[in-house]
């Protein structure tokens, strides 16, 4: 494939990837959703990233691995007792990241 065609293939699918994410928004907005939908969508995003999130911290190489020797799940709990405790995005960022980073320094 050469230069312009794939400049133009990844233009093409930019495109499509875009209209795919807009066009549900523009039709939601003529549209008013029932209270019970609005409410149970104000918890998509905590789902999403819990979704994300936990798969990584209780598996090491495609396995499960919930123990007190897993070194995510360590510091996954300590950014979630961070995070409770203080409500503060960096500092549950940096503690989490801190420990993880210890204990892999530790050889865990």
């Amino acid at each position: 494939m050469k230069g312009a065609e794939m400049w133009l293939l990844l233009l093409a699918m930019g495109l499509i990837a875009f209209a795919l994410r807009y066009y549900p928004i523009l039709l939601l907005e003529r549209f008013k959703l029932p209270p019970l939908v609005q409410q149970a969508l104000r918890y998509v995003p905590a789902a999403t990233l819990a979704g994300l999130v936990l798969p990584a911290l209780l598996t090491q190489g495609g396995h499960w691995a919930i123990s007190p020797l897993n070194p995510r799940l360590i510091a996954g709990l300590v950014a979630l007792g961070l995070a409770w405790r203080f409500k503060n995005v960096l500092l549950t960022l940096a503690g989490g990241m801190g420990v993880l980073w210890a204990l892999q320094g530790l050889g865990l």
